[in-house]
């Protein structure tokens, strides 16, 4: 899903590390043999790890084998390009040095799920339809294929709008999540409040990218049809509101990632909100609202406290990780118990949401949380799960593609120019289709 690192990083952690790959065609027949001693897992970086670690370690016992993770960051498309050289020898490979497992995300999944190098996990993993029934349909449509599962995930990613409470007593006169709600439920709205930001002194965005994803993912259409790419009406929203933001400071010129845009989320930020999805607020958000991260996550420390989520403007997702099973690993009965326990186990679910906050991939489990009196201290006493529950339901994967990622972040770069004043609008589209015509060959527009 996400969570892009900063710096370009290969490492190979021994005990538990990351595989992701892709590769030439490899028959998988060896689902009945005697399961290998080693499981490759790869990805772009430890939070996998970190899941695996807290909930299924003792899987490995139970079958007498060595996890070893293989992590490869995102940046520069890395990762894949690592994958995809690791799964193009996977016929050659021995048994232990093959990929057994590797991590994928939404915007370049299809490129795998329709490869030979995904296993179908109902027919060759083993789990059962009734095994995977509470998983959200859109977390299976992303990575399914002609009727065929190629992954499954822990996480359901719906997105909210994370705005500070103290900033919107001050502004709007209230901090309730469902009169805020009100003020922001839709875009003309949303602008009507940037503007009463911007006169009392606050920002409503921190940059360019913050609400590129709830746009991006309420297109009418995909990015390529019969592979001519076309820029749909809400792309062009996005770039017009993301302008007049900048041009009327109502953001601070930030992009997604940057030290400053960290900043904003914290302590001394002027910043009213953040579109986040549920990896973004447990994992981020909190950590950047911290005045001193070295101390207990607490009220007292920094901002820890003073956000509050909402709808926002339109239902959308941000991220998600997704296990898949690469054709031709020796260790198909661990893949099977790793991606029940991780994906499918109610228990499992509940406790991962409960311990880290996150929103997780069964929806009995997260019904049950939001019908409690769960409550997150860091939101303000809020019972965020409740909000995701609806969202989740909401979210729409019709127009996925496997040029996704691509043609989002080349968007994005060349727009950042316009918005900066360096080109002008038609002079950064055309550099968009410049560079896409470098990555992508094939399409046209």
């Amino acid at each position: 899903m996400r969570k892009k690192m900063v710096c370009m990083v290969l490492a190979v952690l021994t005990a538990c590390t990351f595989l992701c790959g892709c590769g030439s065609k490899v028959k998988n027949d060896n689902v009945d043999k005697k399961e290998g001693k080693v499981v490759n897992i790869y990805s772009w970086n430890t939070e996998f790890k970190g899941i695996y670690e807290a909930y299924a370690k003792d899987l490995a016992k139970k079958h007498g084998v060595d996890v070893n993770f293989i992590v490869v960051t995102n940046d520069y498309s890395a990762y894949q390009t690592n994958l995809d050289e690791a799964l193009a020898e996977q016929d050659k490979a021995i048994d232990d040095d093959k990929v057994d497992i590797f991590l994928i995300e939404a915007d370049y999944a299809s490129k795998y799920v329709k490869s030979d190098y995904t296993l179908d996990v109902v027919k060759d993993v083993g789990l059962k339809k009734e095994d995977l029934s509470q998983q959200y349909q859109y977390t299976k449509d992303i990575v399914s294929d002609n009727n065929l599962l190629k992954g499954v995930s822990w996480q359901a990613t719906p997105g909210l709008f994370a705005y500070r409470r103290s900033i919107a007593k001050k502004v709007l006169g209230t901090d309730d999540p469902n009169k805020v709600q009100e003020k922001l439920k839709d875009w003309n709205s949303f602008d009507k409040v940037a503007r009463q930001m911007n006169t009392a002194g606050y920002k409503m965005l921190s940059g360019y990218d913050d609400a590129f994803r709830t746009f991006s993912n309420n297109m009418s259409g995909p990015w390529v049809e019969n592979n001519k790419i076309r820029i749909d009406d809400s792309m062009l929203r996005w770039v017009k509101q993301t302008k007049e933001y900048t041009d009327k400071n109502y953001n601070n010129k930030t992009t997604l990632w940057s030290p400053r845009w960290s900043k904003d989320q914290g302590p001394e930020g002027n910043v009213f909100g953040f579109f986040y999805s549920t990896w973004g607020i447990n994992f981020t958000l909190k950590g950047n609202s911290l005045a001193d991260k070295d101390k207990k996550a607490e009220k007292g420390n920094g901002i820890y406290g003073d956000y509050a989520v909402c709808e926002g403007p339109q239902p959308y997702y941000w991220g998600g990780t997704w296990i898949c099973a690469a054709n031709g690993s020796d260790n198909i009965p661990f893949i099977k118990d790793l991606m029940y326990r991780l994906t499918c186990d109610l228990d499992t679910m509940k406790k991962i949401t409960m311990d880290t906050l996150d929103y997780t991939n069964n929806q009995k489990a997260m019904e049950e949380i939001a019908d409690s009196d769960y409550s997150s201290d860091f939101l303000g006493g809020q019972n965020h799960i409740a909000l995701f529950a609806e969202a989740a339901k909401k979210i729409d994967m019709s127009n996925i593609t496997e040029y996704d990622s691509g043609l989002n972040e080349k968007f994005q770069s060349a727009m950042h120019d316009y918005f900066d004043g360096k080109v002008d609008y038609d002079t950064a589209l055309d550099n968009f289709y410049g560079e896409i015509k470098k990555r992508y060959p094939k399409l046209s527009h």
